[in-house]
């Protein structure tokens, strides 16, 4: 079964050295999404306007499948 990698950047890079098994980039994808809402959820207020926070999907020969961006702007 492939192996796919979720790295996320917000203050600072954290590669996912473990990564996870699933059968495809389909199942990847709802992984990125689940790890995705749980993780915004736990920064607890620690987005701040222009600070992106960000989540590559990578397979197991380090090509990007996915990215997920969430940018918070503030409006003048």
């Amino acid at each position: 079964m492939p192996r796919y990698f979720f790295h996320v950047t917000h203050e600072r890079r954290e590669l996912d050295l473990e990564g996870a098994e699933l059968p495809d980039e389909h199942t990847a994808w709802n992984e990125a999404t689940v790890r995705a809402g749980q993780i915004l959820k736990g920064l607890d207020g620690k987005l701040t306007p222009d600070r992106e926070w960000r989540m590559e999907v990578v397979d197991e020969s380090r090509n990007t499948l996915y990215v997920l961006r969430i940018k918070a702007e503030k409006r003048k």
